[in-house]
């Protein structure tokens, strides 16, 4: 089984540069609708910005995979005296690791300004709280990197309330094999669909169902997939835990029986587990202490499906993510044999 891991990492590392935190699909759905066409498959897009991608299968099951699309941010929420830019946060980054992070702030007329997250005690030979200061949006801000000195100087520039805040996701692919970056969660996967759907038609493959790929934009604050078309089983593609007493690794693909939302299909489930171990994928079986899917909002919001969540092990989660290649092909290999093989 030949996956295209070139393929795959480059277009992961083209995306990732591309900012689309929840509530900003403007550059980044029309980017995927472009790598869509090149696969001449249609596609049709959602009022709130979801991108749905169809592929034909063999017979009339209806199967969905849902990817997101959309990462965490945050937001311009106040300015002050100083002409410091005070934000909101966009889904639930962890914010220590963001202090001294680069930034662009994007005005609703497009202009870029670049900036840096930083505590509110920033320096050490000033504040004798400089390593010990909470840090939370309350406690730290945005120094823009422009000479502004009064809140009227940053409002000059066309900054205001409600810009985003895109954050540096600083992608790095190793010569080991890593790839580390922000927003992982779930711009790999993202990737890794369009390496799913670079194989089947390298390899004039035709899978069993018809497929709906879902790229969702809301994912990170909770109504990503919230409404789905008509489907038999619907699988969200997202990142794999790992930590504490779970068992996954950056080198498998993890199934997850049960999440914060609750249990997913015991059946579904089941049949994932037995595929990975019937052709060998290296893989874990985890339980999620702390996390929602697009299938959780597609069956919160009333579809009626059989819906389960696998991907490849993450590590850092809403931090410095990193994943290995090994658990990237893993996944891809698991979503083969879902799709090929009869149920």
């Amino acid at each position: 089984m030949k996956i295209d891991r070139n393929y795959i990492l480059a277009l992961a590392e083209e995306i990732l540069t591309i900012p689309s935190p929840s509530g900003y699909p403007v550059e980044i759905v029309p980017r995927m609708e472009q790598e869509a066409a090149k696969y001449g498959l249609a596609t049709t897009k959602t009022k709130k910005g979801n991108l749905l991608i169809t592929y034909p299968g063999k017979t009339d099951r209806k199967v969905g995979l849902s990817v997101h699309v959309d990462t965490l941010g945050a937001m311009v929420r106040s300015i002050n005296s100083a002409g410091e830019i005070k934000f909101t946060t966009i889904g639930g980054p962890i914010w220590p690791t963001l202090d001294g992070e680069y930034c662009t702030i994007r005005t609703r007329e497009g202009k870029d300004y670049t900036g840096t997250f930083l505590s509110t005690s920033p320096a050490v030979h000033v504040y004798k709280d400089a390593r010990t200061k909470e840090r939370s949006p309350e406690h730290m801000y945005v120094r823009l990197d422009e000479i502004v000195k009064t809140k009227e100087d940053v409002e000059a520039l066309g900054i205001e309330v409600g810009n985003f805040i895109f954050i540096d996701p600083k992608t790095t692919v190793t010569k080991s094999n890593f790839i580390k970056s922000r927003f992982l969660d779930d711009k790999i996967n993202v990737a890794s669909i369009f390496g799913l759907i670079k194989y089947f038609k390298d390899n004039d493959v035709t899978p069993e169902p018809t497929v709906t790929f879902i790229i969702s934009t809301y994912e990170e604050v909770g109504h990503g997939a919230a409404f789905v078309p008509e489907l038999d089983e619907m699988i969200a593609v997202d990142m794999g835990c790992i930590g504490d007493d779970l068992t996954c690794t950056e080198y498998d693909v993890s199934i997850c029986p049960k999440d914060s939302s609750g249990p997913y299909d015991y059946e579904l489930t089941n049949r994932l587990i037995a595929l990975a171990k019937a052709h060998k994928i290296a893989h874990a079986v985890d339980i999620y202490p702390y996390y929602g899917s697009d299938v959780s909002a597609a069956r919160n919001a009333g579809n009626d499906f059989k819906g389960a969540l696998m991907g490849p092990g993450v590590h850092a989660s809403h931090g410095m993510e990193r994943t290995h290649v090994q658990a990237i092909e893993a996944t891809i290999d698991l979503l083969i044999r879902y799709l090929t093989e009869k149920p």
